[in-house]
């Protein structure tokens, strides 16, 4: 890397980037990318659909950083208007600084809308990582310091991206997910075969109840994806949106849009009974990792949950090769069904001093706390005793 001069720009729109040059830093591996959450495709949907931009508090500013006109380094970057979609909680920090009687919002968000998945956000070109992170993070300060914002915070980042993030002078934050990891298994049996036997045969309990619910489950992927599979879909998605949400996320035509350009990325798994799809999950497919990433159903069935959303994604992930499964945000229910407590990892950078160093020592004692329950919720996880000795 020479000295020459980095220019840094933010775009409100997508379509100003030219895909080759955002690809080559989001997914520049052949095949499929580690992280489809990142590609050109799945961002491009967001926008599109209208998921993001004008009126739902996700105003793009993507980054991009040139030298010599060239694309070294491109980031997801939004400006909020709340802290909604995050799955990393910063409503007490908006709230202490507004009580203060300064303005929270709008910040800037580093992050994949909606997707509390961890990948790569600074993401540049091989060779670039070093200079393309740095002018990254120095274009979104420099944006937030121009424009008088309160706040930048770059969420599921990678450790490495957190360690390189804290030596720049950004805050770090760990926070806790639930995955599956593939120890080699050569089939559902195998990964039983490694639990405890109570928790053994509670699973295989649950799944004969989820399958005995008088119908089929459909696994698809690809072109196997139709449109009448989304109409259906979307009346889960709706549902649970409502419930968790308040109002869902992404629009209808998101999934329309995912139809087209996102369906080989997907695995869509659907319960149909006496004709009518009735449950369904939806599944990103990454290289090594299956995201977990939506539910919902418009009938309940005992453990229909649990099959279609952990046990289906294992026999996946096993199937396929996959070294992992990520279950999504929360539920400590997803213990006793074979994912383990892994820490997520998030960077904060604040215009006021004082603020950064309050929200600096509360970090410091929330990390000892994560770190200790992490550490006390994987001796109760349900595998056998050396198997659980082996992973702490």
């Amino acid at each position: 890397m020479t000295d020459d001069a980095i220019e840094i720009n933010a775009h409100p729109d997508l379509s100003t980037i030219a895909q080759v040059d955002w690809d080559a830093c989001a997914c520049p591996e052949d095949g499929r990318p580690y992280d489809p959450f990142t590609t050109y495709r799945f961002i491009k949907a967001l926008e599109d659909s209208g998921s993001v931009g004008s009126g739902t508090g996700w105003q793009p500013r993507y980054l991009t950083a040139k030298v010599n006109g060239q694309v070294i380094a491109v980031a997801p970057l939004y400006a909020k208007g709340h802290s909604q979609g995050e799955y990393i909680f910063d409503h007490n920090w908006a709230h202490a600084f507004e009580n203060a009687g300064g303005r929270y919002y709008p910040k800037l968000q580093l992050a994949v809308p909606f997707t509390p998945a961890t990948g790569r956000r600074f993401l540049t070109r091989p060779g670039f990582e070093v200079v393309g992170m740095s002018a990254i993070v120095q274009g979104a300060i420099q944006i937030a310091a121009d424009n008088q914002l309160s706040s930048v915070h770059v969420t599921f980042c990678t450790e490495a991206e957190a360690i390189a993030g804290e030596e720049m002078g950004l805050l770090p934050r760990i926070g806790q997910q639930f995955h599956w990891e593939n120890d080699g298994y050569a089939d559902f049996d195998g990964f039983l075969g490694s639990l405890a036997s109570r928790k053994r045969k509670n699973i295989r309990k649950e799944r004969a109840q989820a399958n005995s619910f008088g119908g089929d489950i459909l696994m698809l992927t690809g072109d196997a994806i139709q449109p009448e599979h989304w109409d259906a879909f979307w009346q889960f998605y709706q549902d649970t949106g409502n419930r968790k949400w308040g109002t869902p996320y992404l629009t209808r035509g998101f999934f329309d849009i995912a139809q087209e350009t996102l369906r080989y990325d997907m695995l869509l798994s659907l319960a149909v009974r006496d004709g009518q799809y009735v449950a369904g999950a939806l599944n990103f497919i990454g290289r090594e990792t299956l995201y977990g990433r939506y539910w919902g159903c418009i009938e309940h069935h005992a453990c229909l949950h649990f099959e279609l959303c952990y046990y289906r994604a294992i026999d996946y992930a096993i199937e396929h090769g996959l070294a992992r499964v990520e279950a999504g945000a929360q539920g400590e229910h997803k213990l006793a069904r074979g994912y383990l407590p892994v820490a997520t990892h998030s960077l904060h950078w604040f215009s006021d001093a004082g603020f950064r160093d309050a929200v600096g020592n509360y970090l410091e004692a929330e990390r000892d706390a994560v770190d200790n329950e992490i550490e006390i919720l994987t001796s109760y996880g349900p595998f056998k005793r050396e198997n659980r000795e082996e992973q702490q």
